[in-house]
């Protein structure tokens, strides 16, 4: 078993959205996004996978294929399908979430990562 706190640890980027992975193997990857006020998630999508973001902190809007935009506050759960589009943009306060999604195409093998893959090799 693997735990951490989702809370602790936070870290944001002046330029851009930031992403840190938690945890990620070959069967999925977790990762925490933190966005100042104002930042943008551009449009994207997930191959091979749903993306499920689960909101900790602040309040965003959450975008999906048909653009019409959604604001999400803390404990909202968000579902992209594979392959949709999405977009992602930080309100007047900071916003940080945890994004999930199923496999890792690029680790076939067994290594491990993220923050919770080094501390538990």
């Amino acid at each position: 078993m693997k735990t951490t706190n989702l809370m602790e640890g936070i870290q944001f980027s002046e330029e851009d959205a930031h992403a840190e992975p938690l945890y990620v193997d070959k069967d999925g990857r977790a990762i925490r996004f933190a966005l100042k006020p104002g930042q943008t998630i551009k449009e994207h999508h997930a191959s091979n996978s749903p993306f499920y973001a689960v909101v900790l902190k602040g309040q965003g809007m959450f975008a999906g294929g048909d653009g019409k935009e959604i604001k999400c506050s803390p404990s909202a759960l968000v579902i992209f399908d594979p392959d949709e589009n999405h977009t992602i943009r930080a309100l007047d306060e900071e916003l940080v979430f945890v994004g999930f999604l199923h496999g890792a195409p690029s680790n076939i093998s067994e290594k491990r990562g993220g923050k919770l893959g080094q501390e538990h090799k």
